[in-house]
């Protein structure tokens, strides 16, 4: 299983949005402009987490006609061009209706790093485990501000690759401002696991990748701000390379220091 790096800009994206040859030019884009890993989502008509910006990327891309099947279509194109480390975040049914076996062996084919279904907890999450020990797939699970301890150990069991650390509660979107409870999460978490932990929610510019890093964590998600820039420009790839530019080079000035 591959390890994912430290002191990362990983930016989100809908597979598909806002159609299946601008997603893919997108998603090209973001690799040519630094982003260190990609977290890409299968678009999903009733998403638990999403805020409204992400809802209506997932709604862009069922409009024109994305598919699981054409997602692996994405995703083939993606990994000819780019060994760029890539996890998967969807919809537990959408892989449980494609075939949950079936779908993490065209994940292993593609040399897809990481899968993470944010409707399945942990005491249902057996199926999915299983299949991603055997075709060498890390499975990603979210730990959030009201994670105990206790919880954090029986995560730590089963955790691969990176851990998706929830920096507030409710669902996605842009903010100003970070947690300010956030450095002493992100210290509570690394103590219990050896992993990278990732921060999202939230993270929408250069500062918040700052200040997210120098808390301690080892690389920052952004998904409603990539998809706000998608939307308000409609898929201007000169705007969201610029983004992720400045996102990314935040990233790797900070991975020169010591933390």
């Amino acid at each position: 299983m591959t390890e994912f790096a430290r002191k990362i800009f990983m930016p989100f994206v809908v597979l598909g949005d806002p159609n299946h040859e601008k997603s893919i030019e997108i998603i090209k884009t973001l690799i040519d402009n630094g982003a260190g890993a990609l977290e890409l989502g299968f678009a999903f008509s009733d998403p638990i987490a999403d805020g409204p910006v992400i809802q209506k990327a997932n709604l862009r891309a069922l409009k024109n006609g994305t598919t699981t099947a054409k997602n692996f279509e994405i995703l083939k194109e993606i990994r000819n061009y780019s060994k760029i480390p890539i996890s998967l975040m969807l919809s537990y049914n959408l892989a449980y209706k494609h075939n949950l076996e079936e779908f993490y062996k065209k994940c292993a084919e593609l040399k897809i790093e990481a899968v993470l279904f944010p409707d399945v907890p942990l005491e249902e999450a057996k199926d999915a485990l299983n299949l991603s020990q055997k075709y060498g797939i890390n499975q990603v699970f979210l730990v959030s501000p009201t994670t105990t301890k206790e919880r954090l150990k029986e995560i730590k069991k089963v955790c691969k690759g990176y851990v998706y650390l929830v920096s507030i509660l409710g669902t996605t979107g842009t903010r100003e401002n970070m947690n300010t409870h956030l450095k002493e999460l992100i210290q509570r978490t690394k103590q219990e696991l050896a992993l990278p932990i990732y921060v999202g929610f939230g993270i929408s510019k250069p500062a918040h990748v700052k200040e997210v890093l120098e808390m301690g964590a080892d690389g920052t998600i952004s998904g409603s701000a990539v998809c706000k820039i998608i939307e308000e420009t409609n898929a201007d790839t000169t705007k969201i390379g610029e983004f992720c530019k400045e996102m990314s080079q935040e990233a790797k000035s900070l991975n020169q220091k010591r933390f």
